[in-house]
């Protein structure tokens, strides 16, 4: 069974999760800690609870979720995944420095790639690579569909959808990314965002104001925009 701890990190509250199961051993998703207060946050949970990391996971390449990505790599020694749609962003964070007036650390790491339907293994845990390109053109989710989790990064928020005014990012392919890749799982998923509160599939299938118009069949659709050109017709 998974279990996981959540961070809040930097300025712009980005979650970071180290996901574990029986066997000690542990991911580590989105380390974005800016500080050596933050740092030691992490590395002291980790070392209280005798876990081992093996692997860090990157949903996107964005800077506040890869602040502490160098350093954590250094220190734990052990291999990077991310899609590799996301490499430029990651080596290049010189439009989030102006825009946001932060100074970036090198983030100019070696990674693996990953794609979509990947599975990544540690301990006796399996997290299904899923492909959400919109937020970024890299973006990904990590699906523990035995234990009924979704790490979806920037993706999908709690009442809310990632930003896709970013270099690389596109509103359609976000929309396809969220309609055709998760509302499609199990509603019982829990869902642990890049930032924000937890939710759930269903709980964002029925509350998710940007999801809203999709919740109905094409079909109905299709019959509802017929009934009201009739009746515009009519006037």
């Amino acid at each position: 069974m998974l279990d996981i701890k959540i961070f809040t990190f930097n300025e712009l509250q980005e979650k970071c999760s180290v996901a574990w199961d029986e066997t000690g051993e542990c991911v580590i998703i989105d380390p974005g800690f800016a500080d050596d207060a933050e740092k030691e946050m992490l590395y002291g949970f980790i070392a209280e609870k005798g876990l081992k990391p093996v692997k860090i996971l990157l949903t996107h390449g964005h800077f506040d979720h890869t602040l502490g990505l160098r350093k954590c790599k250094a220190d734990f020694g052990v291999p990077v995944f991310m899609h590799p749609e996301d490499r430029e962003i990651l080596k290049g964070n010189e439009f989030f420095r102006k825009t946001y007036g932060m100074v970036i650390p090198d983030t100019d790491v070696e990674t693996e790639d990953i794609a979509d339907g990947d599975m990544i293994r540690f301990g006796n845990t399996e997290l299904e690579v899923i492909a959400t390109p919109g937020h970024t053109q890299g973006c990904v989710c990590f699906l523990d569909g035995k234990d009924g989790i979704l790490f979806s990064g920037d993706t999908l928020f709690a009442g809310s959808i990632g930003r896709t005014d970013h270099p690389g990012g596109d509103y359609d392919k976000l929309m396809e990314s969220i309609n055709g890749r998760l509302m499609c799982l199990d509603g019982n998923i829990d869902v642990i965002p890049g930032h924000g509160p937890q939710t759930t599939i269903a709980g964002e299938r029925m509350r998710n104001p940007f999801l809203q118009p999709f919740n109905f069949p094409m079909e109905e659709l299709d019959e509802d925009s017929s009934d009201a050109d009739d009746g515009l017709s009519a006037n």
